[in-house]
């Protein structure tokens, strides 16, 4: 049955367009009441009653403008603040000197916020302030001289656009960080209803063939242990979750739109021990690691899987080939501590010794080698008859050669 997709679209700054779209239409109708109970201060009414049905016929027609980003266009916001600027600069041409040394409002009187603010909600505090500028220039113009409630005016109006552009990064930047979050809960209920899924079918399926074939001996062996080592794989796959990914969001019309980045390989941070050792897990091979990652630099990391592998190795060679292993990771304070432990005959006494004197070092190099390197350290453990037990230690931050860079 096919699966609905169900697309989640937000946008905290959205309100903001609607509240846009209510002042410019109020403070419209502001502009033209002023106009009207101050007609007496207007030495050439014409000129400002032709401003104003430029003014109405403009906010009027673009309110579709201003409903969201994206059809807020930047040469939208030009046109709209160049009517704003040729209102405030034909003020003194319209209107006898009484008004203007009064402190009389200019013909756009505050719906020039308007304009402003479009352009803090479109491009954030940067754009406020370069739609602010020509703003403040234009009143200090108009007015002649840099009066007290010019400079007042001017400086609240800079200081409110670009307050509310600075808010709308904030809530642009919340509004990113909400939708990874959704996206990743999303991901993490699929992994857990696959997880289920997987447990509940095809893993009992394959355990199930991994004991039949066993019992039944012959080919049907050599398939049942190939089944254990895909149940094996695939309990790996399920606990280890999904790949880590990076998800860089965008603003669209509606709201924040998430899309998914692979990372490149990053050799500079820490890598997750658990992702080098899985691959070691199979059907003879159990693999015990803590649910959270384990973090260790990238070559004391590899330095320590790579001794893992070594000791798996002697395990294969030396221990019989019906032999187990367990992988037990431990991740203390301050160091990692990885056991590899088998059910093999163990070691006799004294056979290590007489290895490296006949000039087989695989324990001495391979392990503890690589372990005195990274500033650690290995102890094998292996009575007679009872198996195997290697324990391997590492600091998180080494002081040895691997662990310089």
């Amino acid at each position: 049955m096919a699966k609905q997709v169900r697309v989640m679209r937000m946008s905290v700054e959205q309100p903001l367009w609607r509240a846009l779209t209510g002042y410019r239409v109020l403070t419209m109708l502001y502009a033209v009441g002023l106009f009207a109970s101050q007609y007496d201060d207007f030495d050439r009414p014409g000129i400002a009653i032709a401003y104003y049905v430029v003014l109405c016929v403009w906010t009027l027609a673009t309110l579709p403008r201003v409903q969201n980003a994206a059809a807020c266009t930047k040469r939208f916001l030009a046109v709209d603040l160049a009517i704003a600027l040729s209102g405030i600069v034909l003020t003194p041409l319209v209107v006898n000197q009484h008004h203007i040394d009064s402190g009389g409002p200019t013909l756009p009187s505050i719906w020039t916020a308007g304009s402003v603010l479009a352009f803090a909600i479109k491009g954030g505090w940067r754009w406020a302030a370069l739609a602010s500028t020509p703003v403040a220039a234009a009143n200090l113009v108009e007015r002649g001289q840099p009066a007290r409630d010019t400079v007042h005016n001017v400086i609240l109006v800079w200081v409110a656009s670009i307050a509310i552009g600075y808010v709308v990064e904030v809530a642009r930047a919340s509004e990113r960080t909400l939708a990874r979050a959704l996206e990743i809960e999303a991901a993490t209920r699929e992994r857990e209803r696959l997880a289920r899924d997987i447990h509940d079918s095809v893993l009992q399926v394959l355990a199930m063939v991994q004991r039949r074939g066993a019992v039944l001996g012959g080919e049907a062996a050599e398939l049942g242990r190939m089944a254990g080592e895909q149940e094996v794989a695939l309990r790996t796959l399920v606990s280890g979750g999904l790949a880590t990914v990076s998800r860089v969001s965008s603003d669209a019309a509606q709201g924040a739109v998430v899309h998914v980045v692979e990372d490149e390989a990053d050799d500079d941070g820490p890598l997750d021990l658990r992702a080098l050792l899985a691959p070691y897990a199979s059907a003879k091979v159990s693999l015990v690691e803590p649910g959270a990652p384990v973090p260790l630099p990238p070559p004391a990391a590899r330095e320590l899987a790579a001794a893992v592998g070594a000791a798996l190795d002697n395990v294969h060679r030396h221990a019989g080939e019906h032999a187990r292993a367990w992988i037990l990771v431990e991740d203390e304070p301050d160091e990692v501590i990885v056991t590899v432990r088998d059910d093999g005959p163990g070691i006799p006494e004294g056979r290590l010794a007489q290895a490296e004197g006949e000039g087989r070092l695989g324990v001495a190099l391979s392990i503890r080698g690589r372990l005195r390197d990274l500033g650690g350290s290995a102890e094998l453990i292996s009575p007679p008859g009872q198996g195997t037990e290697v324990e391997l230690k590492v600091p998180k931050v080494s002081r040895g050669k691997a662990g310089q860079r």
